[in-house]
């Protein structure tokens, strides 16, 4: 799946990603955060290449069900999933935390 530079409103239900397969990385933040812009290039970066891993970037915020169903409190937060089950979550990280994390995730070291 593509790199979407959107934070999206319309996204599916915590149950329809968890009956999701295969790799996600669902991507929580928002259009105007600072942090999150910084973190895009890198995001954008590695998922060029990573055609098996799908990206779903979710606008985040007061009253938001689906962050607040894994425990989202700060932007960024990437939340990796395989086969619809949480493996890993990295809540602000860095470019390189990110790229290591990302690295052994698209590996299967994860989990």
């Amino acid at each position: 799946m593509p790199f979407d530079p959107t934070h999206r409103e319309e996204v599916p239900t915590r149950e329809e990603i968890d009956q999701s397969s295969g790799k996600l990385i669902v991507e929580f933040g928002a259009n105007w955060c600072g942090h999150c812009q910084q973190l895009s290039p890198t995001v954008e970066s590695l998922l060029a290449d990573a055609k098996e891993i799908a990206h779903l970037r979710v606008a985040d915020g007061k009253g938001k069900r689906l962050g607040r169903s894994y425990q989202v409190k700060l932007w960024p937060t990437l939340v990796f999933l395989k086969d619809g089950v949480v493996i890993t979550k990295l809540v602000r990280p860095s470019a390189n935390e990110l790229r290591q994390t990302f690295t052994l995730f698209q590996q299967d070291s994860l989990g």
